[in-house]
């Protein structure tokens, strides 16, 4: 039984010869030529996709290594988009997209996503706060088996918890200062846990990839152990240009 298409991607002419690429369900990745675009695409095997981790790394594999390939002009589809046929694809994404998508294809046109997490240590932070401002400590001391009013137990917290986000935007403020200039552009992304301060993707040059490493890796050395910063220097630029449709077949 046929299930139609999965897409992966769209590509700008002339399109890349001879692949040798699995994709979901270990089907061949092939190439769909529409109008003046290439459309990435494998035989579905199924209905619907869920969004597993399994189906998920290889949706990315496939868009990575065409990239690592050499072609540096791709847009990535958002996981799970299947089609029933190619009139489909035409009627309801590239000629009603046109425009867009040749846009979105030159703006990423010899550039990549590289993406930057930053933990810290909150516990340790609190501590560090407190040494450099030995009042505040004296001060939080005393809530220890003193009678307090309320009015100065909530002071002092929101003292220490007004210092402890001056302590995060000062870190903030120093990757963007340092690594914003070298992008085209920057997304800043939510935090996704309480030890994560700082959750940003960058679209930068293809050959700056180096020297934003080194970037990173002097940051690193800055705040020697006081940071765990999670370097991503290779991704499908989902974050600039990913297609959000839905297609009805």
């Amino acid at each position: 039984m046929s299930y139609g298409f999965y897409i992966y991607g769209i590509l700008t002419l002339p399109a890349p010869q001879n692949l040798n690429l699995e994709g979901l369900d270990r089907q061949p990745v092939q190439i769909k030529i529409l109008d003046d675009f290439a459309v990435i695409y494998s035989q579905a095997q199924q209905e619907r996709y869920l969004a597993s981790r399994r189906n998920l790394l290889s949706h990315e594999k496939v868009l990575e290594e065409i990239m690592q390939g050499g072609d540096r002009y791709l847009l990535p589809v958002q996981f799970g988009l299947l089609v029933s046929s190619w009139e489909t694809v035409s009627q309801q994404l590239i000629r009603p997209h046109q425009e867009e998508l040749t846009q979105l294809l030159a703006k990423l046109s010899g550039c990549r996503e590289v993406s930057v997490k930053v933990f810290w240590d909150i516990e340790a932070e609190i501590q560090g706060l407190l040494a450099e401002h030995p009042n505040l400590k004296t001060e939080r001391d005393k809530l220890v088996g003193q009678p307090l009013s309320m009015e100065r137990v909530i002071q002092i917290g929101q003292t220490i918890e007004q210092g402890m986000s001056d302590r995060k935007q000062g870190i903030i403020d120093v990757f963007k200062s340092t690594l914003n200039s070298i992008a085209i552009e920057v997304v800043e992304n939510t935090p996704q846990m309480d030890t994560m301060i700082y959750n940003s993707a960058y679209l930068i040059p293809w050959e700056a990839e180096s020297q934003f490493s080194e970037y990173v890796e002097a940051l690193d050395r800055q705040f020697e152990n006081r940071l765990r910063i999670r370097y991503n220097n290779f991704t499908a630029p989902y974050n600039f240009a990913r297609l959000r449709l839905t297609i009805s077949n």
